[in-house]
């Protein structure tokens, strides 16, 4: 619960900040009918957006295990850092398909003012305070929700970035750049949602966490352990590794040594993997 409490203050804080942001991003696009700030914005909302979506998604990651769900509901986490993918996507395509829309058909826009750049180069500011924020948050809570989200708001940082110089070019009588730049934009979001894969995936399908050498070498350390077969791991969204290990003992043995060899073996491999696994081990006679 203290975790849970954490992140969702975390997330309600940034969400006030992004919603700042978006306010500011939303006059300046509309004033100069600029795309590339307008994508900005875009960007900024569905920031604000993936904090809503998240402190929900996090108050059932929270949840303890229960009969359908033994190992706890840890995977919503990731479900919703996935989820901001899919907003990503959607912001890829509608930027990409309006900034080949303009470069057909040349749509004119207003010059912004001194006060308009200066007050959207002031959102790059916060985005920055965010992201740092954010990432702190992130690794003390082991979230990999708000290192995600966090990564997100980075992207943000550098489209807010491209924004003002689209802001700039405009003044200079160059209106072709803001189409072109608002294209840089979408990549710039696809390479965040990119990120975003290469954490979520791996603990969805249940990739492999821990090397399966590791855990053999602890269980085999153990007197009374005759060799190992079946070695798997998987993890969670808040880092917890569940291990499972078959192990061979003498035959002869008796239930009550065999059930100590298996405990002393458990023992092992949590310290193996730094205390922070669930470990079950099965036995087998040699």
């Amino acid at each position: 619960m203290p975790r849970t409490k954490g992140i969702q203050r975390t997330l309600a804080i940034i969400l006030v900040l992004n919603a700042v942001v978006v306010a500011v991003k939303v006059i300046v696009a509309l004033r100069t009918r600029n795309l590339t700030v307008l994508g900005a914005a875009l960007e900024s909302f569905l920031d604000a957006l993936n904090n809503v979506l998240a402190i929900i998604v996090v108050a059932f990651a929270a949840r303890g295990p229960d009969d359908d769900h033994p190992y706890g509901h840890d995977k919503f986490e990731t479900m919703g850092a996935l989820a901001i993918v899919g907003f990503l996507s959607i912001s890829c395509f509608e930027l990409v398909r309006g900034a080949v829309t303009r470069l057909v058909t040349g749509t004119p826009l207003h010059a912004a003012t001194t006060a308009e750049l200066a007050l959207l180069a002031s959102t790059a500011a916060v985005n920055v305070i965010v992201v740092a924020y954010e990432r702190r948050k992130g690794r003390e809570l082991n979230s990999p929700l708000l290192l995600a989200d966090a990564s997100h708001t980075t992207g943000d940082l550098f489209v807010t970035v491209l924004a003002v110089a689209s802001l700039v070019t405009v003044r200079l009588g160059l209106s072709v750049v803001d189409p072109i730049l608002t294209i840089v934009v979408a990549f710039l979001i696809a390479w965040s949602g990119w990120q975003i894969l290469r954490v979520t995936v791996p603990v969805l399908v249940d990739e492999r966490a821990v090397d399966a050498d590791r855990i053999r070498a602890a269980a085999s350390a153990v007197p009374g352990v005759t060799g190992t077969r079946t070695v798997r791991s998987r993890t969670n969204s808040s880092g917890m590794v569940f291990a499972e290990v078959t192990i061979t003992v003498d035959g002869q043995a008796t239930v009550a040594a065999s059930h100590g060899i298996a405990d002393r073996v458990e023992v092992a491999v949590r310290e193996a993997l730094a205390g922070t696994a669930d470990v079950v081990v099965h036995i087998e006679p040699s």
